[in-house]
């Protein structure tokens, strides 16, 4: 495992205890053994809104940051995603939410892979300027028609 995943399942072990947890980037990052410029990216990429997250950051004190975690049905919780996709996404940020979705049981084994192929690279086979806009809008259509 790569360190950011290391730090990632750490952070969402917290989880199972709260909805919201308070770190120090500067204990964690210590902890780790790493720079806190690791753990910035780690919140940056892997708890944000449209994967369920809101991030408060505080300067001073070691960098306090509170994360809460989005608790709302599962047609909640697609459509909070849906709604913070933007126009575009990359091939990368699809894998991660559709992790996420697996971790919180949001869809099966199944849908994952259906998701996957048809938002892959291989598929999109398109100019790079619009390969990230094409996927968004497969995506979201597809997390819209989910049961």
């Amino acid at each position: 495992m790569r360190m950011s995943d290391i730090i990632e399942e750490f952070i969402k072990e917290l989880f199972e205890e709260e909805d919201s947890v308070d770190i120090q980037r500067n204990e964690l990052a210590e902890r780790f053994n790493c720079v806190p410029s690791q753990i910035n990216y780690v919140i940056a990429t892997r708890f944000k809104p449209s994967q369920g997250y809101y991030v408060e950051s505080r300067r001073g004190g070691g960098g306090h940051i509170t994360i809460k975690k989005v608790n709302n049905t599962k047609s909640d919780y697609i459509m909070h995603i849906i709604n913070n996709i933007g126009s575009d996404i990359t091939a990368n940020e699809v894998d991660i939410l559709i992790s996420d979705f697996l971790t919180y049981g949001i869809i099966g084994e199944n849908e994952a892979r259906l998701l996957k192929v048809a938002t892959s690279d291989n598929v999109l086979q398109l100019e790079k300027n619009i390969k990230d806009i094409v996927r968004a809008r497969i995506f979201k259509n597809m997390l819209l028609n989910l049961n």
